[in-house]
């Protein structure tokens, strides 16, 4: 669980960089993280890439103003709406589908569920996979293993959910693998919801890391320029965090807006992304 680890480290670390307002002395931050200075300095090398001083510009509160302003990415309509389904790429790694109407009518009836728990850049994960590939994910550093679990099986309550971790193993591993990067392989999505929360969920898709957009980029993207609150709704239902990166959208104040399994999550989401993409 080295990855859950590290993260847990920078999540007590988001905690104190908040309470100071300023950046901190290497030595100090690591005393109050409970490590020596050469451990902690080891512990932001594997994670973040940077040092300890360097990251902490991306974890500060006026981080998502910086992104819009400096990594901003608009929309292409013709791109980013149109359910091409499993042709479409994000970060040259992901490829996803739709479940049928029919299994979205019937709460996936009769689909067989695997799930199992794994470790993760940002905590403990919680996925689920059907034969064809992820079709939920849930990070419960915050929220907890069992809120996660009964979130996610109850968007396929006509669907049999049973442990199956080694079948989800090596879709994880491309996830995770290779610096979250996919590792160079394909990970297979399938996605089940209304046609509304799809267009969003594809809009999401066309996100490069480590530029963020706007939900009401999002809204004019999928043809619904004054829908912006339910694109935010839809964005909160995403059933597969990080590969579907809800991450990067963003309040067009420059808020962070909500997140389904918690901001310090996002932020840290935000944060790693920023430091590989600026390194």
């Amino acid at each position: 669980m080295e990855q859950s680890y590290h993260y847990n480290v920078i999540r007590r670390a988001i905690d104190i960089i908040d309470e100071a307002n300023e950046t901190l002395p290497l030595e100090e931050l690591a005393a109050r993280v409970g490590l020596s200075s050469a451990h902690f300095q080891r512990v932001f090398s594997a994670w973040a890439g940077v040092s300890p001083k360097r990251y902490q510009q991306y974890l500060t509160l006026d981080r998502a103003r910086v992104l819009l302003r400096e990594r901003f990415t608009t929309l292409d309509v013709a791109d980013a709406v149109g359910l091409s389904g499993a042709g479409r790429l994000h970060d040259l790694f992901v490829t996803w589908e739709a479940m049928s109407p029919g299994d979205f009518a019937s709460g996936a009836a009769g689909l067989t569920i695997r799930h199992g728990t794994f470790d993760s850049p940002f905590g403990p994960v919680l996925v689920m996979g059907t034969d064809r590939g992820i079709c939920g994910m849930a990070f419960t550093a915050e929220t907890g293993e069992a809120a996660a679990m009964a979130d996610l099986t109850a968007r396929w309550p006509g669907a049999q959910v049973q442990e199956g971790a080694g079948a989800l193993a090596p879709m994880v591993a491309a996830t995770f693998g290779g610096g979250g990067q996919g590792g160079g392989e394909r990970v297979p999505l399938v996605m089940i919801g209304a046609p509304f929360q799809i267009k969003v969920w594809e809009a999401l898709l066309a996100i490069p890391s480590g530029h963020v957009t706007t939900y009401g980029e999002i809204a004019a993207a999928i043809g619904a320029p004054r829908a912006v609150r339910a694109v935010g709704t839809a964005v909160g239902r995403n059933p597969v965090s990080w590969l579907i990166p809800c991450h990067r959208a963003l309040r067009k104040s420059g808020g962070l807006g909500g997140y389904h399994w918690g901001l310090p999550v996002k932020r840290a989401m935000l944060a790693w992304e920023s430091a590989r993409a600026e390194t």
